[in-house]
Formats: C-alpha cells, sequence, structure tokens
C-alpha cells in the first residue's frame, strides 16, 4: 500500500488549518498513515517530514513494517509525553494540531505545559476522512476479510447440531477464521437462539441450538488489516408464519436499501429507503438502529448510514448494509451484507445465500 502518499494527502489538508504539524495519536490512524501494525506509538507528521514516536519494543517491527520512515525509539525511563515535546522542539514547530477525537484532556494539557510557546489545535477527522475512500489494495484486503468470514461460517453450519451452545458456535467461528487464514474474528461473533435475538448485541450464552426456532449469526473476519461484518439467521425448528414474515419485510428492505447504494447519494436517504419498508410493514418501533456502517481497518467506521447522516456516497466506500426487527419475547430478524459503492452503482462483495428457504438447517 502507498503510504507516503496517504501522509502526503494529509500534508495537503494539514495546510489549509494553518498548523506546522499534526500529532497522530489514533493507533488506528497511525496505522494507515504508515503501515505499522503495533500500538503505543505516535506520528508527528510535518510539512516537510514524519517521524514515529514509540519505544524499545517495536524498533524490529518499526524496521520491518516501516522501511525508510524515520522512528525515534525512546528508552527506559522516558516517557512519551517527554518524547513528544522533545520532537516538537527539535522540529521547532510553533503550530501544533492534535486529534481532538483521540488524544486525553490530560495529555492535551500537560502538552500545552510542557510547550507555552507552541499554539495547540484541536483537530477532528482529518485522517478518518481520508479513510472514507478505500484505494483498490485496501478492497482487496476487505475480499479478503469477507472469504475468510464465509468460509468459516459454511464450515460452522455443515456440521450445526442441537447441542451447541451459542458459545460453542462464536467460538469455532472464530477457530474456523483463523483455520482459513484470517486473524480471527473482527469483533465478537454475535450468537442468540431464540427470543434472544431481540438482542441487537447479544453476548453468547449456554443456550442451545433447538432451544429456539432460529438463531441469529452476526459475525466478521480480521485480515491482515482490514474486517468485515456480515449477518444471518438460520431456521433450526418450527417455521411459523410470524417467521417467514418478518424475515420477508427485513430482507425486502435489505435488498431495496442495497439497490438504493450509488455514488451521490446521501447516506440518510438509503437508510430512509429501509425503514421505510419495515415501517410500512408496521414494524417501524422495532427497528431502532441505523441501517449500516463504513468498514475497513475498523469493523465500525465513517460513513454511517443513518438518520441525520447526509453524508454522500462516493466510489470506493465500503458500507454494511444491515436492517433488522427486534421483537421481545419472541426474537429478532437481522440481515447484513458488505456493499462496495462503485462508479456505476455498487457492488455486494458478501455472497453467503439468504432467501429464506436457503437458511433452513439440516
Amino acid at each position: 500500500m502507498d503510504y507516503q502518499a496517504r501522509r502526503d494527502r494529509l500534508r495537503k489538508s494539514l495546510w489549509k488549518t494553518g498548523a506546522d504539524a499534526l500529532l497522530v495519536t489514533n493507533f488506528t490512524n497511525v496505522t494507515y498513515l504508515t503501515g505499522f501494525t503495533g500500538d503505543d506509538s505516535y506520528l508527528l507528521l510535518g510539512r516537510r517530514g514524519e517521524i514515529i514516536l514509540s519505544d524499545g519494543r517495536y524498533a524490529t517491527q518499526l524496521a520491518e513494517e516501516c522501511p525508510g520512515l524515520e522512528v525515534s525509539i525512546r528508552h527506559t525511563g522516558v516517557g512519551m509525553l517527554q518524547a513528544m515535546v522533545r520532537a516538537v522542539r527539535s522540529a521547532r514547530f510553533a503550530r501544533l494540531a492534535v486529534e481532538g477525537d483521540s488524544i486525553t484532556v490530560m495529555l492535551r494539557d500537560r502538552l500545552a505545559d510542557k510547550l507555552p510557546k507552541v499554539a495547540l489545535a484541536a483537530t477532528s477527522g482529518m485522517v478518518e476522512k481520508l479513510r472514507l475512500v478505500k484505494d483498490k489494495d485496501e478492497i482487496a484486503e476487505v475480499r479478503k476479510a469477507v472469504w475468510y468470514a464465509e468460509r468459516a461460517f459454511g464450515a460452522v453450519r455443515a456440521t450445526l447440531g442441537p447441542g451447541q451452545t451459542e458459545k460453542y458456535l462464536a467460538d469455532e467461528l472464530d477457530y474456523q477464521m483463523r483455520r482459513f487464514g484470517g486473524r480471527g474474528s473482527s469483533f465478537p461473533a454475535i450468537v442468540a437462539v431464540g427470543e434472544r435475538g431481540a438482542l441487537p448485541h447479544a453476548t453468547p450464552t449456554d443456550r442451545t441450538i433447538g432451544q429456539g426456532d432460529f438463531v441469529l449469526i452476526d459475525w466478521g473476519a480480521a485480515g491482515r488489516l482490514y474486517k468485515s461484518d456480515l449477518t444471518r439467521v438460520l431456521m433450526t425448528g418450527r417455521i411459523s408464519p410470524k417467521l417467514r414474515r418478518v424475515y420477508g419485510v427485513v430482507l425486502r428492505a435489505q435488498t431495496r436499501a442495497i439497490a438504493a447504494v450509488r455514488p451521490g447519494r446521501p447516506a440518510d436517504e438509503v437508510d430512509a429507503v429501509a425503514r421505510a419498508v419495515i415501517t410500512d410493514a408496521g414494524f417501524g418501533r422495532r427497528f431502532d438502529h441505523g441501517l449500516g456502517h463504513g468498514l475497513g481497518l475498523e469493523v465500525h467506521e465513517a460513513p454511517r448510514l443513518a438518520v441525520n447522516c447526509p453524508t454522500p456516497l462516493k466510489p470506493g466506500m465500503i458500507v454494511t448494509v444491515e436492517p433488522g426487527i427486534y421483537l421481545p419475547g419472541w426474537g429478532g430478524v437481522r440481515l447484513e451484507d458488505d456493499v462496495l459503492v462503485t462508479r456505476g452503482g455498487h457492488e455486494v462483495l458478501t455472497s453467503v445465500p439468504k432467501q429464506f428457504d436457503e437458511m433452513i438447517a439440516g
């Protein structure tokens, strides 16, 4: 990946703020700008260069992952604050921008105290705006993460049995994603049997398959750096007319919302498409979260597909589309796919079957 090009784009944004440098304290943003996969390290990016501030644990890793990038390794007994102050003074920066969404109030105040002649200015979303649109290498990495997740789901579904618990399925998904080449789960998998599906973020328990007529599974794989995120509902017991109806409404809402994904479309308009289908079916109050979110280095990042989020979609954005209906005491249905915005419209990156009859287990 062309990390230098990313830093150069950020530098152009930095010029517009009037600051001499930006202190990047969000570890994910440091990874995006340098390729470094460790933590406890900051990036000080100036108008004409940059330096990573880290410690001895990562000296070899930084040399391997960030060849050619200037690195300052602080020694034992030297804190990060001291390292930052030394780097800013050495570069003679007069105006320093900091990531207001990441830096703590205490660290910002301590910096101001140690650098009384340096003007500090909080910024918001400078790097995140660059991360909104994925390049071809990032898209390829997300495709890999989708592949790991789909292969794992296939393996778990093939051995699905009535004695298996929610926790067993979550653990098995994580194992299978590692087995197929991923680093594991991109987030703790949600596995919810029967009425527990009414909890959008249910934590897996010892409840077993067979104690409900269906099971909701929300899972994703972590590739080398990038993530995937999917949700499916498997039918494991009696198929009632209510289950068919609720599932059909959610599938119709998702299908129409995905069809609405295209460049220039405001994100909240896509949300509104799905929300209208569910509301017209009488379940509007039971869909109480946003339609989706961006996907990349983090499993939840910008843009959001939600009410009052008018961000125009652009080619290269990757978003989830995941409408749901949650009925306390009965259960919930949610369907989720990962969708790439293309120049001509969109591409669904996920391919796990989702028609009702395809989701009958056994």
